[in-house]
């Protein structure tokens, strides 16, 4: 059966290679992104089932005006993946309130935003899966210069288990993906030359599968997915 999802975060990337597979799996979705020409050459990967939609997920009216269309459009909507995100690689010292208040907007409240205004749109079950990161994940490994970032998806973990409990009686499951290293641009710009175990594509694969199965064994989770230990 047909299901209809919204991937924040898709012109490029992770978010980009799973919505082409959620697509390709001939799901309706609505790819999510600053970026219109990336959008449109994803859209171009599978005209019928990609449904690009450009906006800036840091400003309350964008965020609003999608979640009106989305009611208009589709009347109800199945999967939320909050994929948007952005990392700075600065050591605490460089760190600029700026800069903090950067990290948590993108990384925290894009996904706070959203779900606040997509909430009268879900169906009866649904599920919101929530990318976070092994930084913001208790008891990994941390690495000099990402704080902020890793402090910002720490809260997008317990986010998830807060909305995990408030929204039990509505059936939506809230679950998290705390990814380790991807082969990705933001990872290139962050730390050139840098090679990680798992490519944007493979990645993409596993989170296009888990947000349409994952809900039936999950709900409140944060799950580590990642190669290294710890």
């Amino acid at each position: 059966m047909s299901k209809t999802i919204i991937v924040t975060g898709a012109s490029r990337g992770i978010g980009y290679q799973t919505a082409l597979r959620l697509s390709r799996a001939r799901h309706r979705v609505i790819a999510v992104a600053r970026t219109e020409d990336r959008l449109q050459r994803l859209h171009q990967q599978a005209p019928d089932f990609i449904h690009p939609h450009p906006a800036d997920l840091n400003e309350p009216g964008p965020v609003k005006r999608l979640a009106e269309w989305i009611g208009a459009e589709f009347g109800s909507l199945d999967i939320l993946i909050n994929n948007a995100g952005a990392l700075v690689n600065k050591t605490f010292e460089n760190l600029s309130d700026d800069d903090w208040r950067k990290m948590i907007d993108l990384n925290l409240m894009t996904a706070v935003r959203l779900t606040r205004e997509l909430l009268p749109h879900f169906a009866d079950p649904a599920h919101i899966v929530n990318i976070s990161s092994m930084g913001g994940f208790q008891g990994s490994a941390k690495f000099p210069g990402l704080t902020a970032y890793s402090v910002a998806k720490g809260g997008l973990g317990i986010l998830t288990e807060c909305l995990a409990e408030e929204f039990s009686d509505r059936g939506i499951r809230v679950n998290a993906l705390c990814l380790g290293a991807v082969q990705t641009e933001m990872l290139d710009q962050a730390f050139p030359g840098l090679e990680a175990p798992l490519s944007a594509e493979e990645m993409g694969t596993y989170l296009a599968d888990f947000a349409l199965n994952g809900s039936s064994y999950y709900n409140g989770k944060l799950l580590p997915v990642a190669l290294q230990t710890p």
